[in-house]
Parts: structure tokens; sequence; C-alpha cells
């Protein structure tokens, strides 16, 4: 074997010495919640009198079929918008590992919460008039106005929400 032939090769075992770890890593991971904050009879009041404005929650459970498409819409509306707003999802019946789990279904989240302590009470913290149905969201507007809707928001609502 000529010289030229041993360099080549020992450039190519360094190089593969290398770079092999940083080829052996996972794809990067995209960008979700890595936490989870609980929520429990006083956290609503907290954040609606020194919460981020505006912000919207989503309240769900594991098992809503239209929640995250609801979110999605509510997502793709601030996305449009280009302004910075806090989307919150409520996670009514999961907890810890399990509902770090569920968030996949709400990419484009900024914060997940989950319930802690006794739902009935928590739910009449929220609103002692919601019906127990989800989705069930809140947007509260930059200037403290609190609007509420099972579903969706019509985009008129949400346009009024944004101003």
């Amino acid at each position: 074997m000529g010289r030229r032939s041993v360099l080549a090769a020992s450039a190519t075992l360094a190089w593969a010495a290398w770079a092999q770890p940083v080829l052996a890593q996972p794809a990067a991971r995209p960008r979700g919640l890595h936490s989870v904050v609980d929520f429990d009879e006083a956290t609503w009041a907290r954040l609606v009198e020194k919460g981020p404005r505006p912000a919207a929650y989503v309240f769900t459970a594991s098992y809503c079929p239209n929640c995250p498409d609801a979110f999605e819409k509510l997502r793709a509306f601030v996305t449009e918008s280009r302004r910075p707003v806090e989307l919150g999802v409520v996670l009514m019946d999961l907890e810890g590992a399990k509902a770090l789990a569920h968030a996949r279904h709400y990419a484009g989240a900024t914060r997940l919460y989950a319930f802690q302590g006794f739902e009935p009470a928590i739910r009449q913290s929220v609103d002692p008039k919601w019906p127990n149905v989800t989705p069930y969201i809140v947007l509260l507007g930059r200037d403290g106005s609190v609007q509420r809707s099972i579903g969706a928001p019509e985009e008129a609502v949400l346009k009024k929400w944004l101003l």
C-alpha cells in the first residue's frame, strides 16, 4: 500500500471516529411542552388577575374527540395574527407523564396544565355556569375582557379578542 492510500485510510478512520457520535444521535425532537403545571381551585383566579394577555385556555379531556381540532383552529388564527399569545391547554383528567404524552395533540401550545384536586370544584372556580362540556375555551383579552365558548370560537369573536 502506498503512502497516499495509508493517509487516505487514516483520514477516513479519523473522520468516522469523530462523526460516529454525531451520526448516531437521533433527530432533534420538535419543540414542545416539557412540563405540566398544576391547575387547582386557585389557579384560575391567579391567571385572570395576573396572567399573560392576550391568552386563550382550552379546557379538554383525553377522551374529547373534538378538542384537538378546536385547538388547531385557535392556534392557526393566532399564528396568522402574528401576535404573541399565551395558548394554554388544561387537561382535566390526566396528570404528570400521562398529561405530557397527551400534549402531542396540542402542538403549538405555550403551556400545559393539569387539574389537581376535585374536578367539579376546579370547574366551578373557572366558571360556575360551565356545563362540563369540552372543549371549553376561554379567551382573555388585553383589556381584561373574558369570552367563553364551547368548541372553537367564531372568527368574529377571535378578531374582537385580539384587537
